[in-house]
């Protein structure tokens, strides 16, 4: 874990209202793992850090975040230009896991849980693995565009609206996928994972997933993350994000 001052490379809106940054930091970007993130001071305005999921890293030394305008901090982050500069501290939180055996990766993206699943697909792509990601979101103009993923690739696009891809929810077309997959991946909204957790009766599999929710510290101090799990109290930062599907009692969860 460092503490680092960054400058912004690129600053772009992908969809509306969800912007990538790219800083240039190498003490992060080279000890990063799929599935960690990065706390971020947002400016002297605001006192607590952001948790931002690590998106993507790029010649060890770059650094994407992916994040939808939700308040204060990512409205201030959203209007940063290039060269200006970002308070980091990261890397944090464990990581997805990949089995060396596994062949077959299927990749669950609901909305802005995109984040930190590119990461992951572009690991799994650079050992060889076959992934497929099934990405939904609720309209068209929410979906994250697939020439920003990494090449290789398939993806199912579902929407709820049906103005791309099969009209739906990802969870929909799920059960379509699970006998093909080796491990199976998810990251997006509660109710996504509720539906999930339901539907998992009916699976031998288990399933990873990163959890965000609001952070204080980040760090594991305040415990101001922790949520109620089959083996007792665990922290989303020092714990997690990353979690087996199984292990978290969904009803006692609020992100």
């Amino acid at each position: 874990m460092k503490q680092i001052s960054t400058a912004i490379i690129s600053n772009t809106e992908l969809m509306p209202g969800v912007h990538l940054v790219c800083a240039k930091a190498p003490g992060i970007a080279a000890t990063a793992r799929p599935g960690q993130f990065v706390m971020m001071n947002c400016g002297q305005e605001l006192t607590l850090r952001r948790p931002l999921s690590i998106h993507q890293v790029a010649n060890s030394n770059q650094l994407y975040l992916l994040f939808n305008i939700v308040g204060k901090g990512t409205l201030w982050l959203s209007h940063c230009q290039k060269g200006d500069s970002l308070d980091l501290l990261g890397p944090l939180g464990n990581s997805f896991s990949i089995e060396p055996a596994s062949k077959k990766m299927l990749l669950l993206a609901g909305g802005i849980g995109i984040a930190p699943l590119t990461f992951l697909a572009q690991q799994a792509i650079g050992q060889g693995k076959s992934v497929t990601l099934l990405l939904g979101a609720s309209t068209a103009n929410q979906l994250y565009p697939q020439q920003a993923l990494p090449g290789g690739i398939q993806t199912i696009v579902t929407t709820e609206d049906g103005s791309a891809g099969k009209k739906g929810m990802l969870t929909d077309i799920l059960p379509d996928f699970i006998d093909w997959a080796d491990q199976i991946y998810a990251c997006g909204p509660l109710a996504m994972y509720q539906t999930i957790a339901t539907q998992k009766q009916h699976m031998e599999k288990p399933i990873q997933i990163s959890l965000e929710v609001r952070m204080g510290c980040g760090l594991g101090a305040c415990y101001g993350c922790s949520i109620k799990t089959r083996h007792g109290m665990k922290q989303v930062c020092r714990d997690g994000p990353v979690f087996n599907l199984e292990e978290i009692i969904w009803q006692e969860v609020k992100i």
